[in-house]
Order: C-alpha cells, then structure tokens, then sequence
C-alpha cells in the first residue's frame, strides 16, 4: 500500500515537474518569437541559426534536428543563402552529401540573438541565486544528454 502512494506522489510531482518545463518552454519560446520578429527571422530560421551555430551538419542532419522534409529544409536554407546567412558545400567525407555552415554575416547574427536572448531572459534568471542558476543549468544539461542518448 505504501508504495501505491508513494507512486501517487512521484506521478504528482512529475505533473508538477512536467507542466513547469512546459510553462519555461512556453515563456522561453515567446522571448525567441519576438527576437525573431524584431530580427526578421521566422522561427525555423532562428533553429538553423542555433543549431549551426557550434556545427556544420549535412542537409539530412538538419532536417532531422528540426523534424522537416528534406524539400522544406531545402528551401529555409535558400532563403538564409540569400540573406547571406549561411552557406552549403560538398561534405569532406561523402561528396553526394551537402553541408551547411553560417556565413560570417550569420555568425554576427547569431552573436547579436545570444546576446539579445540574454538579455531578455535575465528578469527571470536572476530571480535565482548563482548556486541555483548553476544547478539548474546543470540539470538542464544533464536532462538534454539523457534525451541525445
């Protein structure tokens, strides 16, 4: 019987866990819409920008992190080329595949959004002490590794 509630319990907590992440997400995400808005930058467009920023992944990579068609990717990235933002090339390893990267102009902005961003999320970030923001950067962290594996 114990254990029943105890399982009761972790399910509560868990909710209360859950809907938290949900609600950061959802204050997270409103904070990146309107840079994006300010930056005339849809969101797809900010997630390549983000994620080229530390990688140059091939086409099919990308479309994978952000769960688009190939078509579809192929197109957000020719709207970046002409914006001068990135840039597409033969991967080293397999010639069939294409690589894409941040153009220097991408990687000022993608500089300028970090800050931006930062600077947005501070309100709420210095709401924590440094020991807490240490830890929960730490925890987000962690949870994010546990997903990639």
């Amino acid at each position: 019987m114990k254990k029943q509630i105890s399982m009761k319990q972790a399910s509560v907590s868990d909710e209360g866990l859950a809907d938290a992440l949900v609600t950061t997400a959802f204050v997270t995400m409103a904070v990146i819409n309107k840079i994006g808005a300010e930056n005339d930058l849809s969101l797809s467009l900010i997630r390549v920008l983000g994620i080229l920023w530390d990688r140059r992944p091939r086409m099919a990579e990308l479309a994978g992190y952000l769960g688009l068609e190939k078509q579809t990717m192929s197109g957000l990235i020719a709207r970046a080329e002409k914006r001068g933002l990135v840039a597409r090339a033969p991967n080293e390893e397999d010639g069939r595949a294409t690589d894409v990267f941040l153009t220097s102009d991408g990687a000022k902005l993608v500089k300028r959004l970090r800050v931006q961003g930062q600077q947005a999320l501070a309100p709420i970030i210095e709401q924590l002490s440094a020991p807490d923001q240490q830890l929960l950067q730490e925890l987000l962290q962690r949870m994010l590794e546990i997903r990639k594996g």
